[in-house]
């Protein structure tokens, strides 16, 4: 079973979407560089974002199975476009850890990050550098 999203053009190149399950509701913007105000996430920032994300809730979900506790790590994302054809080119994510974690438990999260299933699904080549801080 799939999940349904709808959105809702508002003008002025803004779109609102709502999520069916939760009925919580986006609006995205177009950005200033493709002839928007910038008011809120493209929907280019949401991919980004989505990326982000999704690396820290597959390693929420390991590390919540695994006993590993990852209280104030957080994640940066960097969305870069390209002009043609227009895509993500790159979008590197710094992931910010807690310093206890162990050897094991680092290795065990950052091969998680990295097979989440946004990142899989993004275009072959976007550039997808992932850094780990261990600095929380």
């Amino acid at each position: 079973m799939g999940v349904k999203i709808s959105g809702r053009y508002l003008g002025n190149k803004r779109v609102e979407m709502t999520h069916a399950e939760s009925g919580t509701k986006i609006v995205t913007a177009a950005p200033k560089d493709n002839n928007g105000d910038g008011s809120s996430f493209s929907p280019t920032d949401l991919v980004a974002a989505g990326l982000g994300a999704c690396m820290m809730t597959v390693m929420s979900i390991v590390a919540e199975r695994s006993e590993i506790n990852m209280d104030g790590a957080w994640f940066e994302v960097e969305k870069n476009m390209q002009a043609s054809p227009r895509r993500i080119a790159s979008a590197p994510v710094s992931i910010h850890l807690p310093k206890a974690l162990t050897d094991e438990e680092r290795r065990k999260l950052e091969a998680t990050a990295r097979a989440c299933p946004v990142h899989h699904s993004l275009h072959p080549e976007t550039d997808v550098q992932i850094e780990f801080h261990y600095d929380v």
